[in-house]
């Protein structure tokens, strides 16, 4: 099943903080929730998106991860990262 995207979202205060700190734009964050290559839930309401994107000079590819409440209008985003882990978090299987 293809990953639902996700279109309408706010960021709360401790995601933009995180956001800010680990170097990842909103444009960035939006990308990921616009066109998710994977999903799952983690818990009821809270969804990872999640999408392998070249970033950095010179580019690099990194898993950006993006946890979502989505049990609220607009989705809330909690928290993003990066990881160069692919392998550690990528599901062959959904």
């Amino acid at each position: 099943m293809a990953p639902d995207p996700i279109s309408e979202f706010v960021f709360n205060d401790h995601a933009l903080f995180e956001m800010a700190r680990r170097g990842l734009s909103e444009a960035i964050v939006g990308a990921v929730l616009n066109e998710p290559e994977q999903w799952f839930e983690v818990r009821p309401g809270r969804h990872v998106l999640q999408s392998r994107l070249q970033l950095g000079h010179p580019p690099r590819q990194f898993l950006v991860r993006v946890f979502v409440d989505i049990d609220r209008q607009p989705a809330e985003v909690v928290t993003a990262y990066r990881t160069s882990k692919i392998l550690k978090y990528w599901r062959e299987e959904l």
